[in-house]
Parts: structure tokens; sequence; C-alpha cells
């Protein structure tokens, strides 16, 4: 059985007071989310964080959810 990797994907902009960026939250796998300097970066590195996740849920023989249906990436903007 494959699972796919198109997990969606939400990111936010981070308070300058927490360094600035983006982070990038994965809310299909617990604890997995990764940030950067600009949205595409943050994007990039949850990609990366998403197969690591998979990965390390596999080694460790837990289960592995399927995404839930929405659109793959989500953008939050405050203020």
């Amino acid at each position: 059985m494959s699972i796919s990797t198109e997990y969606a994907v939400t990111i936010r902009p981070l308070p300058v007071a927490d360094g600035g960026g983006f982070i990038a939250l994965v809310p299909d796998l617990p604890g997995c989310m990764s940030d950067g300097e600009t949205p595409e970066e943050a994007l990039a590195n949850a990609q990366d964080a998403i197969a690591c996740w998979i990965e390390a849920a596999h080694e460790m023989g837990r289960p592995i959810p399927r995404p839930t249906p929405e659109e793959p990436v989500q953008m939050l903007k405050f203020g």
C-alpha cells in the first residue's frame, strides 16, 4: 500500500519577536513542522519534514495517516 505525500500544509508568518520568517505546519502528521525565511522556503522545508516524519513512523512501525482531502497549501495572514 502506498501513502501519498500530498499532505495539506498551513503556512503562517512568525512574529518578529520569534525571529520572523514563516512556519509550515502539517496538521495530519502530529508534530510535523518546519520553517523558512519565505513562504516558499517554509513549504520546501515542510516537504522534507513530511518525508522524514513518514520514514520515522515507518521505521517505528507506527501508522501513517492518509492525507485529509483539502487544499495542499494554506497561507494564513494575521493583522
